[in-house]
């Protein structure tokens, strides 16, 4: 016999701390594991990189919310199924969607809500031994880092830049506290991109890649078992604009008339997902598309009506393998034709 009546029913979420959602969300993702997929406590820990102990508290925690009888009741602003739906339709390992209906007109707090969203999520992400690239530029995974506690168990290995940093002093203060707090956050070495993003000359950027410390970052590319990056619209970010590195008026035109609708570490793409090149990768520091693509887990973080063709081409294009977003995007990427 199931039951249907849920303790959350009329409760809004908005009322709720990011904090409590995000914990939220795993007791539901762990009791949807146990009860729905059959796993056993050991294998739900071992993929979500917890304790068996942990396991069982989340589960006795779900059983007392009454989120668990005979079945699965998801909490208002939690969305599991929807989740799911995202996940299959894009082939993608996972998903997660923050509630976001009464943040629509609030970009900042919004990407709050992405980052409060994302920094639940990779307590969970990493494994002892990762070797872990971030992308630079992007203001939501800046608020991701600063919501997300230190890792109980460090995974060790290191935190590598996708690509160069250098830029506008004031901005280069940023993408270097996101790498190193990334890096502090999880128990893992920092390993920086010592160069501009973005060079004048296919020559420079040769001459470039032959320094001892730029070889040594982009063989760490080759070996990323998992990346964190943003995803990008076409009009760079303030952070990016600000950073120096960002693409310059005249090539953004014509990766437009390209068809381009978003990037990710400033390798773009149309609305289908496909590479777009238009020369900026012999000028490019930074991890290169296939290399990016090989990583066998690629999260990203975005959202926002301004972003939406380009999360869409990123999911298309099988850029990314998990997906961090709000309900609004969620829902157009699933009501697609």
């Amino acid at each position: 016999m199931l039951s249907t009546a849920s303790p959350w029913e009329g409760r809004r979420m908005s009322h709720v701390g990011h904090d409590q959602v995000d914990k939220l969300r795993l007791i539901v993702r762990v009791a949807r594991m146990y009860h729905e997929r059959g796993l056993r406590q050991n294998q739900i820990a071992q993929q979500l990189n917890l304790s068996q102990a942990g396991v069982s508290r989340l589960l006795r925690a779900a059983g007392d919310l009454g989120i668990v009888r005979t079945v699965v009741v998801s909490p208002g602003g939690i969305h599991s199924e929807l989740e799911d739906e995202v996940a299959a339709r894009y082939h993608l390992a996972d998903a997660v969607v923050t509630d976001s209906d009464d943040l629509l007109d609030h970009p900042k707090i919004m990407m709050r809500a992405l980052g409060s969203a994302a920094a639940s999520y990779l307590e969970t992400a990493f494994r002892a031994g990762d070797r872990i690239g971030v992308s630079t530029w992007s203001e939501t995974l800046l608020a991701a880092v600063d919501a997300m506690p230190p890792l109980k168990q460090p995974v060790g290995g290191r935190i590598v830049q996708l690509m160069g940093g250098i830029g506008d002093p004031q901005g280069q203060v940023q993408a270097t506290r996101l790498t190193a707090r990334l890096a502090d956050l999880v128990g893992a070495t920092p390993l920086f991109v010592r160069s501009p993003g973005l060079v004048g000359s296919a020559e420079a950027r040769v001459s470039l890649l032959s320094d001892p410390f730029i070889r040594e970052v982009s063989h760490s590319w080759q070996q990323l078992t998992a990346v964190l990056v943003g995803i990008g619209s076409v009009e760079p970010s303030p952070l990016l604009q600000l950073s120096g590195n960002a693409v310059p008026e005249e090539e953004l035109i014509r990766l437009r008339s390209l068809g381009a609708v978003g990037d990710i570490c400033q390798r773009f793409f149309d609305a289908s997902g496909a590479h777009l090149d238009a020369g900026l990768g012999e000028r490019t520091i930074g991890v290169s598309p296939d290399q990016l693509r090989s990583v066998p887990r690629r999260i990203a973080v975005a959202g926002g009506a301004r972003k939406y063709a380009a999360v869409r081409a990123a999911v298309r294009g099988r850029w990314i393998t998990t997906l961090i977003t709000d309900l609004h995007t969620a829902r157009r990427l699933v009501d697609e034709p």
